[in-house]
């Protein structure tokens, strides 16, 4: 098979979430000797972008999102070895802390988002859910983060997001960090309000303002 053929083929297992034509199309890829950085860029890559833009245009839904996401992470368990074997590593995009806010325990939409970002080549520490504003800002210091993103389902814990701000601010760290907001009852003005770097509505805008941010770093 082609390298071009077996690219596609990935592609296509991608976007069906089908996590074992993904694991042996990645095991014969290899098996080719097609390098693990070339079967994520050119192949499995491109297929959760367009899973990322069908969910955003409403073609697909939560259960086909996350079976291509755990076919993605399923593949990168193979690959991620083979890299640090070849001498090379997948170039991270930037570290990102995620969870959902104090006092709220959704976690479907910050789950998608985090598998979002890993697919677009961020480093992704998540906290979970029900996390205090100081734990969002303590992680990103610990790790060094770019990107702080708080999930907030309920208007009576969006003040949690704003809360992560003020923490920055105390510490003197806010310059630091992007903090992007989402949520079911975040907007686009209540972000402004509390002076947030962003807010997505989906979460292929996160991601959007995620890759916007480190560009600009």
């Amino acid at each position: 098979m082609s390298g071009k053929a077996t690219f596609e083929r990935l592609y296509n297992a991608i976007i069906a979430g089908d996590r074992n034509e993904v694991a042996q199309g990645v095991g014969d890829a290899l098996k080719e000797g097609i390098m693990p950085s070339d079967i994520i860029e050119k192949g499995m890559s491109p297929g959760m972008k367009e899973v990322g833009e069908r969910f955003a245009r409403y073609e697909i839904y939560l259960p086909e999102m996350m079976m291509a996401a755990e076919a993605w992470e399923s593949a990168m368990q193979i690959l991620e070895p083979k890299l640090l074997e070849s001498g090379g590593e997948r170039k991270k995009m930037g570290r990102v802390v995620l969870g959902t806010v104090k006092g709220d325990v959704h976690s479907v939409g910050k789950n998608i988002v985090g598998a979002m970002f890993k697919m677009n080549g961020f480093e992704v520490f998540d906290l979970g859910v029900d996390v205090a504003a100081s734990a969002f800002v303590t992680k990103a210091e610990e790790v060094g983060a770019d990107i702080i993103a708080a999930s907030a389902l309920m208007s009576t814990t969006i003040p949690q997001q704003k809360s992560i701000i003020e923490h920055l601010e105390a510490r003197g760290a806010r310059a630091k960090y992007r903090v992007l907001v989402g949520g079911g009852s975040t907007t686009q003005e209540w972000a402004d309000s509390i002076g947030a770097d962003g807010y997505g509505r989906t979460a292929g805008d996160a991601v959007t303002l995620a890759l916007k941010a480190v560009a600009q770093r």
